[in-house]
């Protein structure tokens, strides 16, 4: 099953290649990894879902590894909590100007957007869900799709709702001013 991270660290080069390097020695499949800064230029925001054959007992020994990193200010589980969870994906199908209509008509359905037009292509931009976007993927197969991109899936947890910290004593590390858990040594 796959489990849906959120990890605080502080934006400082390498603590990236740290994060993947756990995983790598822990033997833990990433499935979709998402970084990008926060409000707070000195904190970045990683979605990590990762494959846990094992579940629970998985997720916690990957909870307990991400709090060894010295980079790590929190984590959270939000698998199981209500979150909002999307995806981003760039498509570009090779198109004629005769079958342009058919594209953007499923581009309509799926409330995705032609972002750019050329000759030959057009490229097809597309935010929603996993499932949402392997839909659109399939319907523009057999179109001609040229080559696509996806940026992983990032997500929030619902409200002020917090996702799960199974580590002991950890949950103090989460801060209601994240600048000053940038500076926590």
């Amino acid at each position: 099953m796959n489990y849906t991270f959120i990890a605080l660290v502080e934006n400082k080069p390498g603590v990236l290649n740290r994060v993947a390097s756990l995983f790598r020695r822990r033997n833990f499949n990433i499935e979709s990894l998402a970084v990008g800064r926060t409000e707070n230029p000195d904190v970045s925001r990683m979605t990590i879902v990762v494959d846990c054959p094992n579940g629970d007992v998985d997720a916690h020994r990957i909870e307990a590894n991400l709090y060894k990193l010295v980079n790590v200010i929190d984590v959270q589980d939000v698998t199981h909590q209500p979150s909002v969870t999307r995806d981003l994906a760039l498509i570009k199908v090779k198109v004629g100007p005769e079958r342009r209509a058919e594209v953007n008509g499923l581009a309509e359905i799926f409330r995705a957007r032609i972002v750019d037009v050329a000759a030959d292509s057009v490229i097809v931009e597309v935010t929603g869900t996993e499932d949402k976007i392997e839909g659109m993927i399939e319907l523009l197969r057999p179109i001609g799709i040229v080559e696509m991109v996806r940026t992983g899936q990032v997500s929030m947890t619902r409200g002020v709702n917090e996702g799960v910290r199974r580590m002991p004593g950890m949950s103090d590390r989460h801060y209601d001013d994240i600048s000053v858990a940038a500076m926590v040594p």
